[in-house]
């Protein structure tokens, strides 16, 4: 937050504006929305390069806030530092060529989101496996049998989407996953990536649990890595004060 604060002088309303997630979040109310949600897009921008992040992970959809992140920090460097000694590295994107967006069990138009209001649209790393079968077993999808390939796919997101998963976790493309399960209802993929998903969550599952169940280890987890962080972070925050010509308080 307070490397946001800084960047927040240099970030432009007119990228800010052109967010899509702000516009998608805000509505028709833009103007009764608040400062806070326009400017978090800055905030996010500050977390990686806090860190002097050379590459991050993004999903299609955080593209455009990586874009942000880089244009703070070329521009901050253009402005306030040498040319041989800028302060913040320009992130660049690492997207999945598969699976880089995993859409809603419920809508393949919309992708799968903590924050649905439906739990039945999404799998949560700690869901047991009876909870994931449910969840697969009811996800949406059209009457029609699975395509022999991916071309098959094409105007059938909810297919899609189960199909990806899929491959996601099997580690496999989605041609080969076709390749197996072509020609099959959905009466038979269904369990079998439910019982694929199980099996790999399974040890996520339990290792949440056990963290969960012991707080003063959790607690110490946390406060290494905050120790950590702030370790890491120092020096990126010291030298954006002083290209700024500001003394911390």
């Amino acid at each position: 937050a307070e490397l946001q604060w800084l960047l927040n002088g240099t970030a432009r309303m007119g990228w800010l504006n052109r967010m899509t997630q702000f516009k998608d979040k805000s509505g028709k109310n833009r103007e009764g929305a608040s400062a806070a949600l326009f400017t978090y897009p800055v905030l996010q921008a500050a977390d990686v390069l806090l860190y002097q992040a050379t590459h991050v992970p993004v999903g299609e959809d955080q593209k455009q806030h990586l874009e942000l992140a880089r244009d703070i920090a070329q521009k901050f460097n253009n402005d306030f530092c040498p040319e041989d000694a800028p302060v913040f590295t320009l992130p660049d994107p690492i997207t999945p060529p598969e699976a880089a967006r995993i859409m809603s069990l419920r809508d393949g138009s919309k992708k799968m989101s903590k924050s649905d209001p439906s739990e039945m649209s999404r799998i949560e790393l700690a869901d047991d496996a009876d909870t994931i079968m449910k969840k697969i077993k009811k996800a949406k999808t059209d009457p029609e049998p699975l395509p022999s390939e991916e071309a098959g796919l094409e105007g059938r997101p909810e297919a899609l989407n189960l199909v990806t998963i899929y491959g996601a976790v099997s580690g496999r493309t989605i041609a080969d996953v076709l390749g197996e399960y072509g020609g099959q209802g959905f009466g038979q993929f269904k369990p079998a990536l439910g019982e694929l998903l199980a099996e790999s969550l399974a040890p996520i599952a339990a290792r949440f649990r056990d963290l969960k169940s012991d707080r003063e280890s959790l607690d110490a987890i946390l406060a290494r890595g905050a120790a950590k962080a702030r370790e890491r972070a120092a020096p990126t925050l010291a030298a954006t004060y002083k290209a700024l010509g500001l003394v911390r308080g």
